[in-house]
């Protein structure tokens, strides 16, 4: 009888455990041949579609526009008053990388060296972070993941949020990270001297020039012996498709001294693929940029004034003025801390509010870092043929009481579902609630 009464127990035990395991899954998302209708559809390259139809199938947007026939079998998604974009791209995130900044087996963004350009932030991302179904119900289907951390503190990657593996998420882009050389403070904390702070900038730069003399030699000897007879050299084979113009440079740089630095670095040193990141003074080296044809990323736009006299919208007024010079722009929402890369729409919105066209900070999160980063034939706009990265919301996507109702991404369809939707719905209606009886 006792033994009878274990083996129940036990069945029972495990059947508990396995309903408890059940439930702790995420939903998954669904693929298929989807109609959504009756739409307005913002393309973003081809203008704005009223009552429209995209169709999407084997994780492409197979057709957009008005009177179009859905195949059969496919599931139908009513659409009427409801506006379809692109998935927003943010150009600026530690998706996967940080999950707690206090604990520090739950961060991975940063290693150990001044110059690792050969550690891949891909091969870090955790693709089950609590951060990425939260901001991709927001409509931010893809991200440009950034390590942190010395002078080349390793090798970017764009990944669209979705897969169970890095490589399943790979969005078909990585670019080697360089943080400029700075000659201003680290924060209020820093209290070096003026001739410190220039002393440190000549060392780094120093240790830039002799780091890209080198990779030009590998480069050289590689090119000569067809790859063969080149010693390993990690930091150098991961620099030579920069030198070749393989990969881009993504050079973070803020401060209006650095900028002007910078770019009379990248002209000296012919650097065939690159773009500034950052560039939080860039309205005041705005006609340079311009003149060198070098494209930025620009953001945070939420943000404080970088010195004290400027006006307070300074930071809300950059991306406009720097595309009024005729500087290809992108915005990202570079949340530093709280990982609120979801926030993406609204860093637009303020520079809407602030000068910058909106059909511009529009294409700003969605085609223009797709060009950028030369993933455009895939990414950023609704058109046939590209990779189906899309929402469906019921608004203005720049405003916040804007509401996403459904997520594409590689032509699957996304769970609604994110620890914040959860933890709402939990305590929307509590149970026992606060009243005691």
């Amino acid at each position: 009888m006792k033994k009878t009464l274990t083996i129940y127990g036990m069945i029972a035990a495990f059947v508990c455990a396995w309903v408890i395991v059940a439930e702790a899954q995420s939903p998954k998302g669904k693929p298929g041949t989807f109609a959504l209708t009756n739409a307005t559809v913002e393309t973003v390259t081809k203008g704005t579609i009223a009552n429209g139809t995209v169709i999407i199938s084997n994780g492409k947007i197979t057709a957009v526009g008005t009177n179009i026939q859905v195949p059969a079998g496919a599931e139908v998604i009513n659409c009427n008053g409801k506006k379809i974009y692109p998935g927003m791209i943010d150009t600026g995130t530690k998706l996967g990388l940080l999950e707690i900044g206090q604990i520090p087996q739950a961060t991975d963004e940063r290693e150990l060296g001044e110059i690792i350009p050969q550690m891949r932030a891909m091969t870090a991302v955790n693709p089950n972070a609590t951060a990425i179904p939260v901001t991709r119900i927001a409509g931010v289907t893809t991200a440009l993941v950034l390590p942190e951390g010395g002078l080349l503190p390793g090798t970017a990657a764009l990944l669209n949020l979705h897969g169970y593996t890095p490589d399943q998420m790979y969005a078909g882009m990585e670019g080697v990270v360089l943080n400029f050389p700075n000659t201003g403070r680290r924060g209020f904390g820093d209290r070096r001297t003026e001739d410190e702070l220039k002393k440190a900038a000549e060392k780094a730069l120093a240790t830039l020039n002799e780091v890209w003399d080198k990779a030009i030699q590998y480069h050289k000897l590689d090119s000569a012996t067809g790859g063969k007879g080149v010693a390993y050299y990690p930091e150098m084979q991961a620099m030579v498709p920069v030198i070749r113009g393989e990969r881009m440079l993504l050079i973070e740089v803020n401060a209006q001294k650095d900028i002007q630095a910078a770019l009379k670095w990248v002209k000296e040193k012919k650097v065939k693929k690159v773009a500034f990141m950052g560039v939080a003074e860039g309205w005041r080296e705005a006609e340079n940029i311009a003149k060198a044809n070098i494209p930025v990323i620009a953001g945070p736009v939420i943000a404080i004034p970088t010195r004290e006299y400027d006006r307070y919208d300074a930071q809300y007024a950059n991306p406009g003025l720097l595309r009024q010079a005729g500087v290809k722009v992108a915005i990202r929402s570079n949340e530093e801390g709280n990982g609120n890369y979801r926030n993406l729409p609204y860093h637009a919105g303020f520079a809407t509010a602030y000068g910058m066209p909106r059909e511009e900070a529009l294409k700003a999160i969605t085609i223009v870092p797709a060009e950028i980063l030369g993933v455009a034939d895939k990414l950023g706009s609704i058109e046939v043929g590209k990779t189906a990265n899309l929402f469906v919301c019921d608004g203005d996507i720049f405003e916040t009481k804007t509401q996403v109702s459904h997520v594409f991404i590689d032509g699957w369809m996304i769970p609604m579902q994110s620890r914040q939707t959860l933890l709402y719905e939990e305590f929307l209606k509590r149970e026992p609630g606060l009243t005691k009886h």
